[in-house]
């Protein structure tokens, strides 16, 4: 079967003596001990084959796929250095299952077949690796510590007037190479050129008023833009039984509905001076999923809050990615009711970050049974409530702080500081691959500790 894992690889290298390698042989070996979890990754890229049990040419296996993905995150490659490090690293190629006379897949390849695994089938994978933690007693969720962080979209700084251009510029380029491949007769004039200097022109501009007048050229220039889009749309509606029209039509009219809602925020902030809601703003045109998080009322940040458990193995327990910028206190029983999902039963104790603090929330967390809930800021809340001495809250609040550090880990060395892949969908697995290789380092490094 495409995701068995081989007992012995053919024509493989010896193992790397390194600490890293062992590091490597060890991850290797738990998913080895846990081939279920390829059926979850097996499934996302079979999906949409109309002959999946005869797979297709050039498709990566199910491990091959997980493999190399795993050691994308673990080191920040691209998929361009990814390519290269599988085809230079005997290492590498041993960890993803590549024997010596194996061809190494192309970048395109590999982005292909790893952008097929979804978020659901990782979270499912991560629930396996937790369930395998806790069979060998390297986590048993019985104490967990629980935090709120952002992690960023792959956007620029946004302001009204990038914004607008970057409308021209994507519905300019889409309108041209439609109208050249169907041979549209209708009139076009790119105004890319003309949209750059204006945006530019704004940003050295000193005064409200010569600020109106040159956003006013540029919106002119966008609404111009999204007029020869329009005009291409309808004349694609003619080609009603070629899909690539089809498809072409769909993605030019998305683009010409984030272009007027775009035109319309600048016309309110800019030209009528009135606020627009957060809810309500884009941010980018590449990435319209983006949420503003405003963090302690001085930061602000582009991306998606996400709330991250942790126990204390030092093993991120479970992760969930939040739309909007709710409260954190309206998300605290959720956090440890999902615990009872990955290790059966639900924590004893749990310690939160001070914006988790809520009567409500303590009251809440008690009915569920845990014998003590800390949150890092009293807020109106006694600690006899929160634990059963001043000794036990001190231990625990303590213990909150460590999931600081292991955020910054994650951050630091697996990428969750800032997603460089397209799309809400591949946002959440790009989070959740994080998540996941990060935990297998670790419990790999337990093992690796208790036997050397």
């Amino acid at each position: 079967m495409r995701h068995k894992i081989a007992k012995q690889l053919k024509l493989v290298d010896t193992k790397n003596k390194h600490f890293h390698g062992f590091e490597l042989e060890f991850m290797r070996e738990i998913i080895s001990q846990n081939i279920q979890l390829l059926d979850f990754i097996t499934a996302d890229l079979i999906r949409n084959l109309k002959y999946p049990e005869k797979g297709r040419e050039g498709m990566m296996s199910a491990e091959q796929v997980f493999m190399a993905l795993i050691v994308k995150q673990l080191n920040g490659f691209s998929y361009e250095q990814l390519a290269f490090h599988l085809e230079d690293s005997k290492t590498y190629r041993r960890f993803c299952g590549f024997g010596i006379a194996d061809d190494v897949p192309s970048k395109s390849t590999l982005q292909r077949d790893i952008k097929k695994i979804n978020s659901s089938a990782l979270e499912a994978v991560h629930k396996i690796i937790m369930s395998f933690a806790k069979q060998h007693k390297v986590e048993n969720g019985k104490a967990v510590r629980v935090d709120c962080t952002v992690v960023e979209s792959n956007i620029h700084p946004p302001s009204d007037s990038s914004l607008l251009y970057d409308v021209v510029r994507k519905l300019a380029r889409l309108t041209g190479n439609i109208i050249e491949e169907f041979s549209l007769q209708i009139k076009f004039i790119n105004h890319t050129s003309t949209a750059k200097k204006r945006a530019h022109k704004i940003l050295n501009l000193r005064g409200t008023k010569n600020k109106k007048a040159a956003y006013k050229d540029l919106i002119n220039t966008a609404k111009k833009t999204i007029t020869y889009a329009t005009t291409a749309v309808a004349g694609l509606n003619m080609f009603t039984d070629n899909p690539e029209a089809i498809a072409a039509s769909k993605q030019l009219e998305h683009f010409i509905d984030l272009g007027n809602a775009v035109i319309f925020q600048a016309v309110s902030r800019v030209l009528k001076e009135q606020a627009v809601p957060s809810s309500q703003k884009v941010v980018s045109i590449f990435e319209p999923h983006t949420d503003i998080i405003v963090k302690d009322r001085r930061a602000t940040y582009y991306g998606h809050k996400i709330a991250l458990t942790g126990g204390k193995s030092g093993l991120l327990t479970d992760l969930v990615i939040l739309e909007g910028n709710p409260a954190d206190t309206t998300i605290a029983k959720e956090m440890i009711v999902r615990q009872k999902e990955v290790f059966g039963t639900l924590p004893k104790q749990a310690s939160f970050d001070g914006g988790f603090a809520s009567k409500n929330n303590l009251k809440e967390l008690q009915r569920l049974g845990l014998k003590a809930s800390v949150f890092a800021k009293k807020r109106g809340l006694k600690i006899s409530d929160m634990a059963q001495s001043p000794w036990v809250y001190k231990k625990l609040r303590n213990f909150r702080a460590g999931i600081e550090g292991m955020i910054s880990f994650l951050k630091r060395s697996f990428g969750l500081s800032r997603c460089t892949w397209s799309g809400f969908e591949s946002f959440k697995t790009y989070a959740w691959a994080s998540v996941i290789t990060a935990n297998l380092l670790m419990i790999s490094r337990h093992f690796l500790k208790n036997e050397y």
